[in-house]
């Protein structure tokens, strides 16, 4: 049914996501945005499923957007296409979502998980926005929903060092709810996933939309301001030099232009 994405429902209220380009480290492509949008758009006018949980297939839950594409992106394209649907789905979407991050969790990667509701992770798991390293900046919520996670001095770290953390140190910062073994990732997710399913769904749906409506108080300014930096990052000789590199296996060399 799907290219880059495998959906179920698991005990028929439960719809479980699987990203699946193993060997792309489920990095989001435009495809796998078109079919996470239709996806969650099935999921969400199923009445028997309660719950969404997301997963990667492989060593990653997603190591962030696809490089080869956004280098031979335009400016024009960033703006007008990009992954903007995808964005907009998960903020409007009525349902709990679930992120179970089986490994790597980077760049694009970690804000899906952001844009989620409760995160669980495997000790595996390692944590971050790189975007740096390639000349560009988090351009789907990295710099604001991290932010308004883990606070303003951690955030400035891992976003200006471009480094990974642990899923423990995820943990102990706020950034994840629980670490477990690996291969208890899934079933505790579900675990999670059926006592929500067990409470009332319109108290569930208003609850989390009270919680998100605290939360994103003033964020919708801060992802716009973010977007309109990331997409002038874009267009940096810098940027296309980073992702260059990234994509020939070397180190950039950045000249500030």
């Amino acid at each position: 049914m799907y290219e880059t994405i495998e959906m179920e429902i698991k005990e028929g209220e439960i719809g479980l996501i699987t990203l699946n380009r193993p060997e792309k480290l489920n990095a989001i492509n435009l495809k796998m945005v078109e079919e996470l949008v239709d996806a969650l758009s099935k999921l969400e006018s199923n009445d028997n499923v309660k719950v969404v949980v997301i997963t990667g297939k492989g060593r990653a839950f997603s190591a962030g957007a696809d490089v080869r594409e956004m280098a031979n992106s335009s400016h024009l394209d960033a703006m007008k296409r990009g992954h903007s649907p995808l964005w907009d789905k998960m903020k409007k979407f009525r349902k709990p979502i679930i992120a179970a991050l089986n490994g790597i969790t980077a760049g694009g990667g970690l804000e899906l998980a952001m844009a989620c509701d409760i995160i669980i992770a495997s000790e595996s798991a390692m944590l971050g926005q790189p975007e740096i390293n390639i000349g560009i900046i988090p351009g789907a919520g990295g710099t604001q929903r991290l932010t308004r996670v883990i606070g303003k001095y951690k955030a400035m770290e891992l976003v200006l060092t471009g480094k990974l953390i642990s899923a423990q140190e995820a943990e102990r910062l706020g950034l994840v709810n629980k670490v477990v073994k690996g291969e208890e990732l899934i079933s505790e997710a579900i675990l999670i996933a059926r006592e929500i399913s067990s409470k009332a769904p319109i108290a569930v749906e208003l609850a989390k939309s009270a919680i998100l409506k605290a939360y994103d108080s003033f964020l919708e300014q801060g992802l716009d301001f973010e977007r309109r930096n990331f997409v002038i990052a874009l267009t940096t000789e810098d940027a296309r030099e980073g992702m260059r590199a990234f994509l020939e296996k070397r180190s950039p060399i950045f000249r500030g232009k």
